[in-house]
């Protein structure tokens, strides 16, 4: 068995013709590039069990022989692929498990299993490869194109791989940086096996909401800091290809945009933790250009909802053909300014690339080794922190009938804060008190989340007012129904905070 490390990026044809013939690869490659086809054949059963079960099983011809490989586990965390590989030659374009380890063929391809395995999809593409010599690690470079092909579907494979065969998984991100500077191009998290899987089962690209992992009691600190990372990053790279498409037309999603920003906001707390245990220059750096890109997005994220959540609503509400015009202008100057706010979003599509090899490259350096030294006990640290920002929180809210708008923004931001970090750390905690808890503070976290939404957009009205004053009629017609919904809002706020102030915190023994 081998553990396959390969990093894979996505980019365009012209893009890939153009790398092919960068000089850098001549400087570092230790043999000549060879050019060859691959067909590959996946197996799986009727229902595709192997799959569900995170396996893959082809059949390669490649040089005139056919290769048998079983790959299987293994993770993605920022485009790098990690898995285990099994692969052992076979006579001829049939299945043949004798070659295979007799533990490994009963445990993940029982008899069972075997008699129903048939195709399912097919891989074709051609492939350059070389290995070259990248600061002291081998790796080996493959640019394939082709396509995944299903007896109904087909998709185009366009991309780089980029296999370790010797080094450090880091040495893998700092190429990608250097072929970043010579094109663009896109982390790609999915495989081409995962891309036929999806052809076979007609997968709709849809918004990714946060997976995160489950700490043990038992767990080191820095491990447990380093799974929430990837997760985040893993739910930030997961949207960011559909963010990137919106905007533009029927096709706009606008759950895509959100869940990148839970994503930043989620990120940003977890990176605040880890200063707490060690701090770093490369941490803080990484921590402002993610403070910058969510100000990015949250100009984009005002827009959709204002328009989504105020504009669209009340149209129904305007009565007569001078109002509906009105509203309509104000909505075409809206869905304007949205799309202009995506549109310069495309064009950060190179720096969010870079960001994400910066973290990739952060995670796999010496930082985590030196914090480790540093970190206190995984279960002191969640309760010494979830205190603190409770405390924040209880502060915020202090006279809470008196706060203005800029204070329940902030209060709103406490409460993020404390959920985000709550959510993190529950698995160290009794499920019971747990599950009574959060609910209760999401509940209060959204009623300030709508309550933020009214404000910003009484400020994008008075904004529009001074280039759209011929509607002022109308403007002042939606501020008084927002001012009709901020006082339910207001209402219900004080009701539910006081629930959650009487709900026992769930960190204290």
């Amino acid at each position: 068995m081998a553990i396959e490390t390969e990093l894979k990026l996505r980019m365009t044809p012209e893009q890939l013709a153009r790398l092919r013939r960068h000089a850098l690869f001549k400087t570092h490659q230790i043999a000549a590039p060879e050019t060859f086809r691959l067909h590959n054949i996946y197996y799986d059963t009727p229902n595709l069990e192997l799959h569900q079960r995170r396996m893959a099983l082809r059949l390669r011809r490649v040089k005139g022989q056919w290769l048998q490989t079983l790959k299987g586990g293994g993770q993605t965390m920022a485009g790098l692929h990690q898995r285990s590989e099994w692969e052992v030659p076979v006579p001829s374009a049939k299945l043949d498990f004798s070659g295979l380890d007799e533990v490994v063929r009963d445990e993940y391809l029982p008899p069972a299993l075997r008699e129903r395995l048939g195709p399912v999809f097919v891989t074709d593409f051609y492939r350059t490869s070389r290995e070259i010599n990248w600061q002291g690690a081998i790796i080996e470079v493959c640019m394939d194109h082709g396509e995944v092909k299903t007896a109904q579907h087909s998709t185009p494979i366009c991309e780089v791989e980029l296999e370790l065969k010797s080094g450090e998984p880091r040495q893998l991100f700092e190429l990608a940086q250097a072929l970043l500077a010579v094109v663009p191009f896109e982390l790609e998290t999915v495989s081409k096996a995962e891309q036929g899987f999806r052809l076979i089962s007609g997968y709709l690209a849809q918004p990714v909401k946060a997976e995160l992992p489950g700490l043990a009691k038992s767990d080191r600190l820095t491990d447990g800091l380093q799974a929430l990372i990837w997760s985040c990053l893993h739910h930030l790279q997961g949207n960011l290809q559909g963010a990137m498409g919106s905007g533009i037309g029927v096709g706009h999603d606008a759950e895509y945009l959100h869940q990148m920003r839970v994503a930043l906001r989620r990120l940003r707390v977890v990176l605040r933790m880890a200063e707490k245990i060690r701090a770093d220059e490369e941490l803080a750096e990484l921590r402002l250009l993610l403070g910058v890109l969510g100000v990015s997005l949250g100009r984009i994220r005002e827009w959709d909802v204002f328009i989504a959540q105020t504009l669209l609503p009340m149209q129904a509400a305007i009565e007569g053909d001078v109002g509906q015009q009105s509203m309509q202008k104000l909505l075409t100057h809206s869905e304007r300014q949205r799309n202009d706010c995506y549109a310069a979003l495309r064009i950060q599509a190179g720096p969010l690339q870079h960001l994400l090899l910066r973290f990739a490259l952060w995670m796999n350096g010496p930082y985590w080794r030196q914090a480790e030294q540093d970190a206190p006990d995984t279960r002191d640290f969640a309760g010494r922190r979830l205190r603190q920002l409770y405390k924040r929180y209880l502060r915020a809210g202090v006279q809470l009938h008196a706060l203005d708008a800029a204070q329940l923004h902030a209060l709103r931001i406490h409460a993020k804060k404390l959920r985000y970090s709550a959510e993190f750390f529950s698995t160290l905690y009794d499920k019971h008190k747990v599950k009574s808890y959060l609910p209760a503070l999401s509940e209060v976290q959204e009623l300030l989340g709508g309550i933020n939404d009214i404000a910003v957009a009484r400020r994008l009205l008075d904004d529009m007012l001074s280039n759209l004053s011929a509607h002022a009629e109308v403007m002042a017609f939606i501020k008084g129904q927002l001012d009709a919904d901020l006082a339910i809002k207001l209402k219900s706020l004080n009701k539910t905070v006081q629930q959650l102030n009487r709900q026992p915190v769930f960190w204290e023994k």
